[in-house]
């Protein structure tokens, strides 16, 4: 019991800074994506650097900080954040990080260089790019409210997933990376997500004006098969570098990664999905 109030109380916090950051956008926003973004990639370089010697310290350092540049970049275009020729000088930064992170590595001793810089520049593909992807949601109107609906579809398909399974679930999904997800609590996932879509589009038809009802349902189908992705592809993570949580960071949930992994694939493919309907069949 004390565990499940724990882990209410902790999820509840997570939700209640999310909800509020991204409707207030600007540099909530920006505190947010920085916040998650530092500690999703100090965990994810500590699983995948460890054990940690001096020079691996010293790479977790400088990949922790290329992937903060990369969030950061777009994030100072947005409503309430521009700053002159900042985003410029941040995507200068973290063309040099890339073009200067394998000269580190000729000067290493480690004995699998090769496998430090191929973790580098997975971090920042896994973890940074799509955290920064975020702040494109702020280009469309009321983007703030459009980006806070596509959390509370997540959040939705995965408790959709969670009750239908543990109650029905019967077929596994994919039980050599996840034995527990099923496929009637996939379905049961995708139910929840896109129901949502229906109550936001038809209780807040002002908000979500610049999108039709399917084009919300699909938005609602996309997020709860990238969910399921993005939930498996960090249990495919962890299962290779023999961990059962990312993190200790959050009571009863475990680390940020665990939290955030269906949104690291959920967000840039939303935000492709929504360019695309608004451009092609707006």
């Amino acid at each position: 019991m004390n565990n499940l109030v724990t882990r209410a109380l902790s999820g509840a916090v997570y939700v209640a800074l999310i909800c509020g950051a991204v409707i207030v956008g600007g540099w909530c926003f920006v505190a947010l994506v920085s916040l998650l973004g530092a500690l999703a990639l100090n965990e994810f370089f500590g699983l995948s650097n460890a054990p940690h010697g001096g020079e691996r310290r010293v790479s977790k350092i400088v990949d922790i900080v290329g992937g903060m540049i990369l969030i950061i970049c777009p994030t100072v275009n947005i409503p309430g954040c521009a700053v002159p020729n900042l985003s410029a000088i941040l995507l200068f930064l973290f063309l040099l990080y890339l073009l200067l992170r394998p000269v580190m590595q000729i000067y290493s001793r480690e004995k699998s260089p090769l496998t430090n810089i191929a973790y580098a520049y997975m971090g920042v593909l896994y973890i940074a790019m799509p955290l920064a992807s975020m702040s494109f949601y702020y280009s469309f109107v009321n983007g703030g409210y459009l980006l806070l609906a596509m959390f509370v579809m997540i959040w939705l398909s995965d408790t959709g997933a969670y009750l239908v399974g543990s109650m029905i679930g019967r077929h596994k999904l994919i039980p050599r990376i996840s034995p527990g997800k099923t496929w009637e609590g996939f379905i049961g996932g995708v139910v929840f997500s896109v129901g949502s879509a229906f109550i936001f589009k038809l209780g807040f038809p002002g908000i979500y004006s610049d999108f039709s009802l399917p084009v919300m349902c699909g938005l609602g189908l996309l997020v709860a098969l990238f969910a399921t992705w993005g939930d498996l592809v960090e249990s495919l993570i962890k299962r290779t570098l023999g961990v059962k949580d990312s993190g200790s960071i959050m009571p009863g949930h475990g680390g940020i990664l665990d939290r955030i992994d269906s949104l690291l694939l959920v967000a840039p493919a939303s935000i492709i999905y929504l360019l695309t309907a608004y451009f092609c069949f707006m």
